[in-house]
């Protein structure tokens, strides 16, 4: 599938979290949802993501937002994760890739070096996509930039208010 464009309906899915419990994306209706998409736990771009996240998650739970992180990583690996840096947010389990081809953020991938090289790779794009109550999407970035994807996502919240 194609990932998701403004306005569309974000497809539904169900997972484990991080905690081993069942959960549907639908469960958050009613809520703002901030969706997004890593490829691995631990490793670098993803820790540096997610604790940017959580240093502002005080600024995400004034605005009433739900987060979830997705990767390819298992329960277990996420909760490893979730402990090691104190993340106080929800991350759900996409061994299979299931959900991150449903959102069609994995796949064979091109992108650009700072040197300018083209590189083509298959697996996970980094992103991130914000959803309001009834599950349409209100912002879709396709391969953000960990660094500074958590104040970008911030600043679209507010730019949508």
């Amino acid at each position: 599938m194609a990932f998701p464009e403004v306005g569309e309906i974000s497809p539904d899915f169900e997972t484990l979290t991080d905690e081993g419990v069942s959960t549907k994306l639908s469960d958050y209706r009613g809520k703002t949802v901030v969706l997004y998409f890593y490829p691995k736990a631990d490793t670098p771009g993803c820790t540096k993501q997610a604790c940017a996240i959580r240093d502002n998650y005080g600024e995400y739970q004034k605005r009433d937002v739900v987060v979830l992180g997705a990767s390819f990583d298992t329960p277990e690996e996420q909760a490893a994760f979730k402990q090691k840096y104190n993340l106080p947010f929800t991350l759900l389990a996409d061994a299979d890739h299931r959900i991150a081809e449903l959102y069609g953020v994995w796949g064979e991938h091109t992108l650009q070096r700072q040197n300018g090289d083209m590189v083509t790779y298959t697996g996970l794009r980094r992103s991130t996509l914000i959803l309001n109550s009834e599950g349409e999407v209100l912002s879709a970035r396709f391969g953000v930039d960990p660094a500074n994807d958590a104040a970008e996502i911030l600043e679209i919240l507010d730019n949508l208010a």
